[in-house]
């Protein structure tokens, strides 16, 4: 359980932390993140930082696939969570 909870602080510091580098870096016109990595992290758990990110940098707020994607993979993922920590507590 752990494990868990400090992965997903990790991984929500590092999405984080990735789309304020891409603003960064569209700012000053340097190579870019890429949006499929930007979404990647935000589904493989950093779906809370990647909506701080967003909307702290100002960064892909207009782009759909983010202003609707991101709330979705963090509607799923608070899903996932309660179910496994249904699970989890119906065993101990």
């Amino acid at each position: 359980m752990k494990i868990l909870v400090y992965y997903l602080i990790i991984i929500n510091i590092f999405t984080f932390l990735l789309y304020g580098m891409d603003k960064w870096k569209a700012k000053h016109h340097r190579w870019r993140i890429s949006e499929s990595a930007l979404l990647l992290a935000a589904i493989a758990g950093g779906s809370v930082g990647a909506l701080a990110g967003m909307y702290g940098f100002h960064h892909k707020t207009l782009h759909r696939k983010f202003t609707i994607g991101v709330p979705v993979f963090l509607i799923l993922q608070i899903m996932l969570l309660l179910w496994f920590l249904g699970r989890y507590f119906v065993q101990v």
